[in-house]
């Protein structure tokens, strides 16, 4: 794969050719930023760890340049702290033992304007040389205006695949907004993340430039995870010690007339009935 920019960078851990590497039947993770993977996408990372049999490939679609800073980081350039995360990602997929890491290195303000086509071709090139069977992405519902932006330019690529070449399930995410609002059912898709507490956490911690300035990423996400199992259902005990929530988006990848503000906004209006037929229903 030749990408767009010089600065992308492709990190197979195992040392193994990278067509070997990506030839492994692969979850795939497409994320805005480095750590985003390891937060939203836990569940193909354990899923794959320790297996020759299928493997996780992660990628991370910007460049750090714009990371907050605070601590021992705060007097860092941006090229620094570009250098710096990447060198996090790499630890990270090392120690989860990705199949492989790609940095597409691209600036947000490109991955942000739609007329450019460089993220969504990048992005389509991955897709093509890997044909994954199980995609995460960030969800439409994010609060945050990048990851806004790396859903819709992979939604792009992975519409612009010959309808036989698309992934049968693509999941979308919760990451800067939980999804705990999905209705439980069909709304909702439960990903079970209780395996091998140890490496989730030591996985999140290794993004140290995030975290030492006072964003406590590493205790957020379990907390969240930990909190999603608790509260899931109220009337069983606890089946599992930590979920995560994520949103069906194989209807948006399957159907290039479906509009995402309508698929987006359909969550919320069956959210909105629901709360108000259990008010009906005991007023």
């Amino acid at each position: 794969m030749k990408f767009s920019r010089s600065e992308a960078d492709v990190f197979i851990p195992d040392g193994a050719p990278a067509a070997a590497a990506l030839a492994r039947p692969p979850h795939l993770c497409i994320a805005a930023h480095q750590d985003d993977i390891e937060i939203m996408a836990y569940h193909g990372i354990a899923a794959c760890h320790g297996r020759t049999d299928k493997g996780f490939t992660g990628v991370v679609v910007t460049d750090g340049g714009g990371s907050p800073r605070a601590g021992k980081f705060a007097s860092c350039t941006d090229e620094q702290m570009k250098a710096i995360r990447r060198e996090e990602q790499r630890a990270a997929a090392r120690l989860g033992r990705f199949a492989a890491a790609i940095q597409l290195a691209h600036p947000s303000a490109v991955v942000k304007d739609a007329k450019q086509s460089v993220v969504r071709d990048d992005i389509r090139a991955i897709l093509s040389a890997m044909n994954p069977s199980v995609v995460y992405l960030h969800n439409p519902a994010d609060k945050h205006d990048t990851h806004i932006a790396v859903f819709l330019r992979c939604l792009e690529a992975l519409r612009a695949l010959p309808r036989e070449q698309r992934p049968p399930q693509v999941y979308g995410c919760e990451v800067w907004r939980d999804l705990d609002w999905l209705l439980d059912g069909s709304d909702k898709q439960v990903l079970d993340v209780s395996a091998n507490p140890k490496l989730a956490a030591e996985l999140v911690a290794v993004f140290e430039s995030q975290i030492a300035g006072g964003k406590r990423y590493d205790l957020a996400t379990a907390g969240r995870r930990l909190a999603n199992a608790t509260f899931f259902t109220s009337h069983t005990t606890d089946r599992s010690t930590a979920l995560t929530w994520a949103m069906d988006l194989s209807p948006l990848v399957q159907d290039e007339n479906l509009s995402v503000e309508a698929f987006t906004l359909g969550y919320i209006d069956r959210l909105r009935a629901d709360v108000a037929a259990r008010l009906k229903k005991f007023g």
